[in-house]
């Protein structure tokens, strides 16, 4: 008599993790090889660099336009 099988054997899943594992480490070793994470990590850094320059432009522009209109209704209120 023939045994039905069902699922999947321990070696089928222990051959399917060996070839993950693999995969995973050529991946990694193709992202530190290549330059690719410090050139993200150069990317976030001007990102950040730029954001803030545009942030503090925003801010003086605010600032004189409040100052304009202070100046100018404390000199009509005078």
């Amino acid at each position: 008599m023939l045994k039905s099988s069902k699922g999947i054997t321990l070696v089928a899943l222990v051959i399917t993790i060996i070839v993950l594992l693999i995969l995973a480490g050529v991946t990694l070793s193709i992202l530190f090889s290549t330059g690719i994470l410090d050139n993200a990590q150069h990317a976030v850094n001007l990102y950040n660099e730029k954001a803030t320059q545009e942030m503090d432009d925003t801010n003086n522009k605010l600032n004189d336009i409040i100052y304009h209109y202070l100046e100018n209704y404390h000199a009509t209120n005078a």
